[in-house]
């Protein structure tokens, strides 16, 4: 992958011999970025869960005092799907706000050059004009079954925007659609819908159904973004001057999930039917973002949606084979 200094990117700007934090460095996202430094000079800054305890202010504030890092990428977090937000919102609430709290206050008060925080777009009211545009922040009601994340979310927005304002740091956030590629999560009640859905196709594959079940009617529309891609934007806005203190990062275009279903299936191989459980929610009908202010900048995404899903089935299949449990990991 091109890296965002490649392209251009903040007029010469070099992450080499600069200390880069990444949080979160073992997800989905941070394991991108890391991959994405592989040649650029820098000295990454990764601790595990065990290593350091986000949620710990003093753990939080000892650590960045004495690692002092340049510039930090703050992509940890506590993540899952609609199921997993819905029946346990007192988790992720406490535990995202918490992270967001120590990381950002540890930058500042240890000067850290720049921060990128990572929200989410369900961020934005359930019913916003599309395609959403930043404004729409803070406008109107959240999707029930998320709302405790979004809502930690949203905070971490706002401390960003609130030290950048008092203090004058270079905190911005960027907010992306859903994700997905190499290292998702692909448990059956925690993941994302490209990640929930893979698993459901190639279980029916490996186990001869002639169906699988999708959560839903398959009406409503998502915007997905290959992980990769968020990488490279993330590190673009960090090297790249800017008046704005908040992005969003999309692939520029939606599907329906029946859409997506079937995309994922041609990609599995599965060649059944795809039954929707109406029973279950729908969630958020449309999210598609307005990614203009980005791309006005220069970034744009560059992995199309079959590309994109060919490589996560790839990993998907690759770390089934190293789990031996045939995809049911």
């Amino acid at each position: 992958m091109t890296s965002a200094v490649e392209n251009g990117t903040g007029q010469g700007f070099s992450f080499a011999g600069k200390k880069v934090w990444i949080t979160g460095h073992r997800g989905m996202l941070g394991s991108a970025l890391v991959r994405s430094f592989e040649s650029e000079g820098a000295e990454l800054l990764l601790c595990s869960r065990q290593e350091l305890d986000l949620s710990s202010q003093r753990d939080v504030n000892d650590w960045v005092q004495a690692n002092k890092p340049d510039l930090v990428f703050h992509a940890g977090a506590k993540v899952g799907g609609i199921y997993a937000n819905s029946v346990a919102p007192a988790d992720f609430l406490y535990a995202n706000l918490m992270i967001e709290c120590n990381v950002i206050h540890a930058a500042y008060q240890n000067g850290v050059k720049k921060l990128v925080f990572v929200a989410s777009n369900c961020t934005y009211p359930t019913v916003a004009p599309q395609p959403i545009s930043e404004e729409s922040l803070m406008t109107g009601k959240l999707d029930a079954n998320i709302r405790s994340y979004a809502v930690s979310k949203i905070a971490g927005i706002e401390l960003c925007m609130a030290y950048r304002k008092q203090y004058g740091c270079e905190f911005v956030s960027v907010i992306p659609p859903n994700l997905y590629g190499p290292g998702d999560n692909y448990h059956p009640e925690h993941s994302h819908v490209v990640a929930g859905i893979m698993r459901r196709a190639h279980e029916a594959k490996l186990n001869g159904a002639k169906e699988f079940i999708v959560w839903g009617d398959g009406t409503p529309r998502r915007e997905i973004l290959h992980v990769d891609d968020l990488a490279a934007a993330m590190k673009y806005v960090m090297c790249t001057p800017t008046s704005h203190d908040l992005f969003n990062v999309g692939y520029g275009k939606d599907f329906s999930i029946s859409e997506l279903a079937t995309h994922i299936a041609g990609v599995v191989g599965f060649e059944g039917r795809i039954q929707y459980d109406t029973s279950k929610p729908n969630g958020t009908m449309g999210k598609l973002l307005d990614s203009s202010r980005i791309r006005q900048t220069g970034w744009s995404p560059v992995i199309d949606e079959v590309t994109g899903l060919k490589s996560a089935y790839a990993d998907f299949l690759n770390r089934s084979k190293q789990s031996g449990t045939a995809g049911r990991f």
